[in-house]
């Protein structure tokens, strides 16, 4: 998806006199939002900015190690061949040009292949280059500018990480400022830049801070090129569908742990300090009857203890969860939490962690695996709600909206004229579509379009179409699977038949498919190179489902709003 971006002049954190002045520059191409105020608490909005700067660049995919003396004996070995080759080709190069009529230009040869040469490698380290060496232009090449929300009681600041696996929002309440003027409510995205974030770590708590959205900058005619800052960002598609899943994930009710200070501390240390050398890496959140709540990091069995739960409730917990190594971004708030909040929905689905610190709030969202590919959007989709909506109910739905920015479900439900089961499916695909966010801290929806235009499903594109036809084979109830054994190291051995077909797979600590067996085509052609095939996928899900005791077949809206809200 191509998006443009105009802004009127850089973001800049000026210092005078009376003390230093944040000035986010806004889209141009967006409505007119504005805001200026004083910042009570600088320290607490440096932190918090900060650690939502360490989300946008966070990128913990998978890096190769360091092979470079294997790679200069491989080329050592393929200079050697390379001379004989050579000899090879001269000597059949100088029987072809004695064959012309015309000979070829001198030189041409040479700078053909030094040409060629210099295009690939460049090619190849491109994106690692910039990386490294040109983080600014790099910040061209990457959807990192942030979502800003001017709301009725608080801001908020959104950003969804480079490796399309965490996604933050910062909530800073409208309290949080002194001398508030020329507010204007809306959503819009502001200029970030590198020097930005540099200048942030400049703030104090002995020097006045004023910050302002740049009304100013719609004051200036767009149809003028003079003086104004152009940017076209090509959103990837995986990139703006991992943000709209995780959207939508948000606005399914959860269950909530506390989590005191002390075991988040205790929690990033102990993962600071210690690596996992196999599987499972998993975090598994234990709340049962009689026992005392503690999260156990695997494969240690490094239990740290939780403060008593009252909101879980009589039923016992246990949820494993992965992507806590994502949560080293917490590590520089901790001075300042006065209580952290973890929501979740089920193993292997995205988790929330909720940061308070006075005014401000964090959230940080982790997608269930750090790679968001078939298999992260395979565990994400489970939450769309399976129902088709007519575009009155959304249209409705979103009317709601238009007296309040912010509602409560329960409002919601006593405003409309529809089931609750309709409204939230209803409120599930608006989020999906980046037209509501659930703020999880304030417990309402609120109005807020992500994008300057509405999304649509297409654009948001469908599933992997394997993943979307084991979806339909567990649905037809067509899947049977058990468990056969289990592998000194660990591994499940697990065999079935999807459709007619006889597989067998092999499942690590971590839920992922490491190895599997089937007869159908895209396994014949692909492996496991392109992700499993439809008939793998569905014997997991089987098996899965059955591990955990909901083998309930196709699913329905209301099963659906049941497993959740229930």
């Amino acid at each position: 998806m191509d998006l443009s971006f105009r802004y009127r002049r850089r973001s800049t954190v000026d210092r005078g006199p009376a003390g230093l002045a944040i000035a986010l520059a806004p889209n141009l191409r967006r409505d007119r939002v504005s805001y200026r105020g004083e910042l009570i608490d600088p320290l607490r909005f440096r932190e918090a900015i900060g650690a939502l700067h360490d989300i946008v660049i966070s990128d913990l995919r998978y890096q190769p190690r360091d092979r470079s003396a294997y790679q200069a004996y491989r080329e050592q070995q393929s200079q050697r061949e390379s001379e004989i080759r050579r000899q090879a080709y001269r000597g059949r190069l100088s029987e072809l040009k004695r064959s012309q009529p015309e000979p070829m230009p001198d030189g041409l040869e040479p700078e053909y292949q030094s040409l060629r040469k210099k295009y690939w490698r460049a090619r190849r380290k491109y994106s690692s280059h910039l990386l490294k060496h040109d983080r600014e232009l790099w910040r061209y090449l990457m959807p990192c500018d942030p979502i800003v929300t001017v709301a009725p009681d608080t801001l908020l600041f959104e950003c969804f990480s480079a490796d399309e696996s965490s996604y933050g929002c910062l909530s800073v309440d409208r309290e949080a400022f002194r001398d508030e003027s020329d507010v204007s409510l809306g959503t819009t995205n502001v200029d970030y830049t590198w020097q930005l974030y540099e200048h942030f770590q400049t703030l104090r708590s002995y020097r006045k801070t004023r910050f302002e959205i740049d009304p100013q900058g719609f004051g200036v005619s767009t149809s003028e090129s003079g003086g104004h800052l152009e940017e076209k960002i090509d959103l990837p598609n995986s990139w703006l569908r991992g943000l709209m899943q995780l959207q939508s994930a948000m606005s399914l009710p959860m269950k909530r742990i506390n989590v005191s200070r002390e075991a988040l501390y205790n929690l990033l240390a102990f993962l600071k300090r210690n690596r996992a050398k196999q599987s499972p890496r998993a975090m598994r959140i234990e709340c049962h009857q009689g026992q005392p709540p503690q999260i156990v990091l695997e494969p240690w069995e490094k239990a740290i203890p939780l403060p008593p739960q009252s909101d879980v409730g009589e039923t016992s917990l246990s949820v494993r969860l992965w992507g806590r190594d994502r949560l080293q971004v917490l590590s520089r708030l901790l001075p300042m939490i006065d209580s952290t909040e973890l929501y979740v929905q089920g193993t292997g689905l995205p988790s929330f962690w909720v940061i308070r610190m006075g005014n401000l709030r964090l959230t940080l969202a982790l997608s269930g695996w750090t790679n968001n590919g078939w298999t992260g959007s395979s565990a994400l989709s489970q939450l769309a709600a399976p129902v088709d909506l007519s575009e009155r109910m959304l249209t409705e739905i979103a009317a709601a909206f238009k007296d309040s920015p912010s509602q409560t479900f329960d409002r919601l439900c006593q405003t409309l004229m529809y089931r609750p089961v309709e409204i939230a499916a209803g409120l599930n695909r608006l989020a999906l579509l980046g037209q509501v966010i659930h703020d999880l801290p304030g417990s309402v929806y609120r109005w807020r379009q992500v994008m300057p235009v509405p999304l649509t499903m297409e654009q948001l594109g469908g599933d992997d179409p394997e993943t979307e036809a084991a979806r339909k084979l567990v649905s037809q109830g067509r899947i049977r699977a058990k468990q056969t054994r289990t592998t000194e190291s660990g591994l499940v051995v697990i065999e079935g038949n999807a459709g007619g077909r006889d597989v067998e797979l092999m499942i690590d600590g971590d839920g992922r498919i490491v190895r599997g067996s089937c007869r159908c085509s895209h396994h014949f052609k692909n492996a496991l190179r392109m992700g499993p095939c439809r008939h793998l996928q569905a014997v997991r899900d089987r098996w899965t489902r059955q591990a955990s005791g909901d083998d309930a077949g196709g699913e329905t809206v209301e099963s659906w709003y049941q497993r959740f809200w229930n």
